[in-house]
C-alpha cells in the first residue's frame, strides 16, 4: 500500500508558499505561474499559518464582492487549526477517504510539526490508478501463465 511519503517522493521537491500579509492577487499570480491550485501560507522561517486555494478565492473574494488586489491572504486562507492534514505514513487510500469526506482538493503532509509537502486530489487519483494498473498487469500475466 502506497503512502503519502511515496507520493511526495515522485513530486517536484519545490514547496510553493506565500506570506500571510501578501495580497490574494499575488497568491493567484504564483498559482497561475506554477500551474497549481493551492499554496501553503508560511513565513520566512517556514512557520505554517494555513493554506489558500483557488476555491478560497472563488468563495471568499468573488462571491463576496471583495478585490484580490486589496485583500490579504490571511483574510481568506484556511488557518492551521482548521486544516485537514496527514502524516507521511498515511496510506493513499486514507488520503482519498479524507479528501472525499471533507470535500477538499489539497492535503498538507506534516511530520510531527514540520510541513513536508502538499498532496493534491490529482496526485492521489494518479497513484491509485497506477497501483490498480500494476495489479491488472500482474493478474493478466498470471492468467496467461507467465508466472511459473
Amino acid at each position: 500500500m502506497k503512502t503519502a511519503k511515496e507520493i511526495l517522493k515522485n513530486k517536484n521537491k519545490e514547496i510553493w508558499s506565500i506570506a500571510p500579509d501578501n495580497t490574494v492577487f499575488e497568491a493567484l499570480k504564483v498559482m497561475g505561474e506554477k500551474e497549481i491550485g493551492a499554496l501553503m501560507v508560511m513565513d520566512q522561517k517556514s512557520k505554517v499559518y494555513g493554506i489558500i486555494s483557488e476555491r478560497d478565492y472563488a468563495r471568499k473574494i468573488i462571491l463576496k464582492g471583495k478585490t484580490s488586489a486589496e485583500t490579504k491572504v490571511s483574510e481568506i486562507m484556511t488557518p492551521m487549526d482548521k486544516m485537514f492534514t496527514v502524516k507521511p505514513e498515511t496510506t493513499v487510500e486514507d488520503c482519498m477517504v479524507l479528501i472525499t469526506a471533507k470535500r477538499i482538493r489539497h492535503v498538507p503532509v506534516f511530520e510531527d510539526d514540520k510541513f513536508v509537502g502538499l498532496i493534491s486530489i490529482g496526485d492521489v487519483v494518479k497513484s491509485i490508478i497506477s497501483e490498480k494498473d500494476m495489479l491488472i498487469e500482474h493478474l493478466s500475466n498470471y492468467i496467461a501463465g507467465k508466472y511459473i
